[in-house]
């Protein structure tokens, strides 16, 4: 089967469980099954804090590729061909409540080395899941966290994602080889909305192989897309092989709505992540996004939100 019958099959596939009463436009995110399994990237951090390997911090090595606070990472090697993963006593430091969700982000163009310090500086405070910084700041924030245990996520294609697959490949080999943890990546969105699907499924698997066994986010840009492409989207993520679906940059006229979030989760299913990102700049919003079957926000407005204060701006 080709690309373009594979993405066609699984995009039907998802369609076809909307019509069956599944997600569409205002609906109810359906409880799981009892029988249902929860898998690792959808834990809880809560979940996460009460695995025993979290009684003793000192043995952490801080590899970078914890099976408790980087599960991604774990499913990337399992998929990859391992049939088991080995962590020592202390793996999984997780960061408390709120916190353990947000990936705190600096991503303005402008953005200043003493102002990196200081993103760097509140994720070691409140031990953030991850930092995310544009590729180009990479390095200089994995020097800056040091061994605070908290990861660089990089964006990649930021934040038109109007760049060829290959371009978006070798800035996912850099921005890994410069120390990135995670990979945030644009979709094409124009070739999207042109039902190029074939296309949109190239772009999203040459990132995903790039990054091997490094997890990507796919930043779908929600705003822009109609009910129907958020399915393709969605399904063509699934089928590419990332490990998170993400609604927004921030950057582009819109942002993350729980509506959107529920959606997402009901098409990718418990086995990927949900990532919101875009306007969640305060509490209330950030656990509205959780409810609705979020896994991870993205905000710059992070110490607010795990502070309970209203934050004024960000993204």
């Amino acid at each position: 089967m080709n690309e373009q019958a594979l993405v066609e099959l699984i995009t039907q596939q998802v369609k076809a469980r909307l019509s069956a009463g599944g997600a569409g436009p205002g609906y109810t995110r359906a409880a799981p099954s009892p029988e249902a399994k929860p898998s690792l990237a959808t834990h809880t951090p809560e979940q996460l804090r009460a695995i025993p390997c979290h009684e003793d911090p000192s043995g952490c090595t801080e590899c970078g590729m914890c099976v408790v606070r980087r599960p991604e990472d774990a499913k990337a090697v399992v998929q990859a061909g391992a049939k088991r993963v080995g962590a020592g006593p202390g793996t999984g430091k997780v960061g408390e409540g709120l916190a353990a969700y947000i990936d705190h982000t600096l991503l303005k163009p402008e953005a200043t080395r003493d102002e990196l310090a200081k993103l760097a500086e509140e994720a070691r405070k409140h031990q953030f899941a991850t930092v995310c910084v544009n590729s180009s700041n990479v390095r200089l924030m994995k020097q800056l966290l040091g061994s605070s245990g908290v990861p660089v996520c990089a964006v990649v294609g930021f934040p038109l994602g109007a760049m060829t697959p290959s371009a978006k490949a070798f800035e996912t080999r850099e921005a890994i080889r410069c120390g990135a943890e995670e990979i945030d990546m644009v979709i094409n969105i124009g070739a999207l909305k042109s039902r190029e699907h074939a296309l949109v499924f190239t772009d999203i698997k040459a990132v995903v192989d790039a990054a091997r066994p490094v997890p990507v986010k796919v930043i779908l840009e929600t705003s822009k897309l109609t009910h129907e492409e958020k399915v393709a989207a969605c399904a063509l993520s699934v089928a590419a092989g990332a490990a998170f679906v993400k609604t927004s940059t921030g950057f582009g006229g819109g942002g993350a709505t729980a509506e959107d979030i529920a959606l997402m989760r009901d098409l990718v299913g418990p086995d990927l992540g949900v990532k919101a990102s875009g306007g969640v700049r305060d509490r209330a919003t950030a656990e509205a996004m959780i409810k609705a079957g979020a896994n991870r926000i993205g905000a710059s407005a992070s110490v607010e939100i795990v502070s309970g204060k209203k934050g004024s701006g960000g993204y």
